[in-house]
């Protein structure tokens, strides 16, 4: 028998929605407050959607427990396996002695350290960003910021900061293309939307990467090279986006933003250098890099390889053409049973009653970890690692990993419930209740999407629908309510707990996870309500509204 969802449960709408906050103020309370280590809160997190979903929004419990299996199992595939094989090529490369060297490349470049976190934070991340998404960036370079000397603190919450400005586009446009599927706006429309929104983030970003690292005074002393990052990376997104559309926007704006830096680099250096040892978080400390030395270009070759095997495999692996290709070899779709098509979804969330489906993707092969551990097992033979040593190192790898598999399992499973319970929903309509303020509540909607569910995508495919027929209602573009869902959620990545325990992980910070989440989370808020403003103005403020297709 199909259960329907009731997004008023109580009958009084407020009521109702301090019931649907109830699980994300268990679990980021448990994380902030409580100081609760991130296990503890995602499985509290977890045990209050259950009570919320089944007493007070009537879910059958079988059906709330099947709906948390089935996140759980996707948090440990595919977003578990990219962070357990990330941790495995990092471990490898310490281990082996070229991370050491790997730093000392990069001072090659720049021996500061508010160019190296530009470099590897905003530029590096945006690249994996656009080409894997699901955690693949802040894994990556909170581990290779630790590595330069960051301290645990500034690694992982830096590295979150700096994780915003591609992730409206995400891996390959996957984020945009599902958005028109949900909402059947025209994609094209769509990307030239979130491109011309975000371009001042774009251009932001960097300067409030900096900013959070060292202040304002430091932060000016590069003034130049922050430019160059972000105005290159913002040209290049906003020209890809409109000219384009989304599939290549976020690693195209990654690539001309690097090459850029790196070359302004050949002919600019600041006045002063700050090393990491000059800024002090007083958390998460680690002591800081050894003087750099000079290596052989052979010696630096052979530390790059291991990175460069992975930015070109998961490059590869991204492709639609390949995942196609390795799919057809091994893929399983597998309908959950007892939830698929268990669940409908009533007006006004979306347009007509939909029937949900719950359909499991077992595709290992072209998963975005696979190619990551095939670029750790090519660096590591290369590297003169045998078999038996990898199967070690892997070992150690899945020791290390282990609670931080369970949290994010505990706290997928809270957003599938949320979902499939209508919980979501709820929130959602509480704020398209706001009137002519929607455009703004309507961004933070995204947000609140994207720090539930730790993903772009899925809030996207949770508030897509509602967001079109709400601007429907209210007079307003549904193009720009759609593209402000995509672009509020952007900054809701910073505080989701699947990517707060993704760099806690991968800087080796474990139960650290509160004080990651107040690091960051005026931050998060702060820009979330930049950009509901600038949908504001493009809802009703000349000449901004000449940006909108209607």
């Amino acid at each position: 028998m199909i259960w329907s969802q009731n997004y008023d449960p109580t009958g009084l709408p407020w009521a109702s929605t301090l019931l649907a906050a109830a699980p994300l103020a268990v679990l980021l309370g448990g994380l902030a407050f409580l100081r609760l280590k991130a296990p503890v809160a995602a499985l509290a997190g977890l045990a209050a959607a259950l009570l919320v979903a089944t007493i007070a929004f009537g879910m059958p419990a079988g059906l709330a427990l099947r709906a948390a299996a089935y996140g759980a199992a996707y948090g440990l595939m595919p977003i578990g396996w990219i962070v357990l094989n990330i941790i495995f090529l990092y471990q490898l490369t310490e281990e082996r002695g070229q991370f050491s060297v790997l730093r000392d490349s990069i001072a090659g470049i720049t021996d500061d350290s508010r160019l190296q976190l530009l470099l590897i934070a905003f530029c590096f991340g945006a690249f994996f960003e656009g080409a894997a998404g699901f955690g693949t960036p802040v894994a990556v370079t909170g581990a290779m910021l630790f590595g330069l000397g960051f301290t645990r603190l500034q690694s992982a919450g830096l590295s979150l900061i700096a994780n915003t400005a591609p992730v409206a586009f995400g891996a390959l446009g996957t984020p945009l293309v599902t958005l028109a599927g949900i909402t059947e706006l025209p994609l094209l429309e769509l990307s030239a939307t979130v491109g011309r929104l975000m371009t001042l983030f774009s251009l932001l970003v960097p300067f409030w990467l900096l900013v959070a690292y060292c202040g304002w005074r430091r932060t000016f002393e590069v003034w130049p090279a922050v430019l160059v990052a972000g105005a290159s990376f913002s040209l290049a997104q906003l020209l890809i986006s409109n000219l384009h559309g989304p599939w290549l926007t976020a690693i195209g704006a990654a690539l001309v933003s690097m090459g850029s830096l790196v070359l302004f680099l050949r002919f600019w250096r600041p006045a002063r250098v700050v090393r990491v040892s000059d800024i002090a978080t007083g958390e998460g400390a680690a002591a800081p890099p050894a003087q750099p030395l000079r290596h052989a270009p052979a010696a630096q070759r052979r530390a790059w390889l291991p990175w460069v095997v992975l930015m070109v495999l998961v490059f590869v692996w991204g492709i639609p053409a390949v995942k196609t290709f390795l799919d057809g070899i091994f893929r399983l779709a597998l309908p959950f049973a007892g939830l698929d098509q268990q669940v409908q979804r009533l007006p006004p969330v979306v347009a007509q009653p939909e029937i949900e489906r719950a359909i499991y993707n077992l595709n290992l092969l072209s998963a975005t970890g696979t190619a990551i551990l095939l670029s750790g097992v090519v660096a590591g033979l290369a590297l003169g690692a045998g078999p038996l040593a990898l199967v070690k190192t892997y070992l150690r790898a899945l020791r290390m990993t282990a609670a931080s598999l369970l949290t994010i399992a505990a706290m997928l499973g809270l957003g599938y419930l949320t979902r499939y319970a209508g919980v979501d929903a709820t929130l959602g309509l509480a704020f398209a209740a706001t009137g002519v303020m929607y455009p703004f509540f309507g961004t933070l909607l995204g947000w609140l999407g994207v720090a539930v569910t730790g993903s772009d995508t899925a809030s996207n495919v949770l508030f897509g629908g509602l967001q079109r027929v709400t601007s429907q209602q209210l007079g307003l573009p549904p193009v720009l309510m759609a593209a402000a869902n995509s672009a509020g959620g952007v900054m809701g990545k910073m505080v989701d707990a699947q990517s707060i325990v993704v760099a806690s992980t991968a800087t080796r910070w474990f139960g650290q996870e509160g004080r990651i989440l107040r690091y960051v989370f005026l931050h998060s808020v702060a820009l979330a309500a930049l950009v509901g403003l600038v949908v504001l103005l493009m809802a009703y403020v000349p000449p901004f509204t000449q940006l909108v297709p209607r």
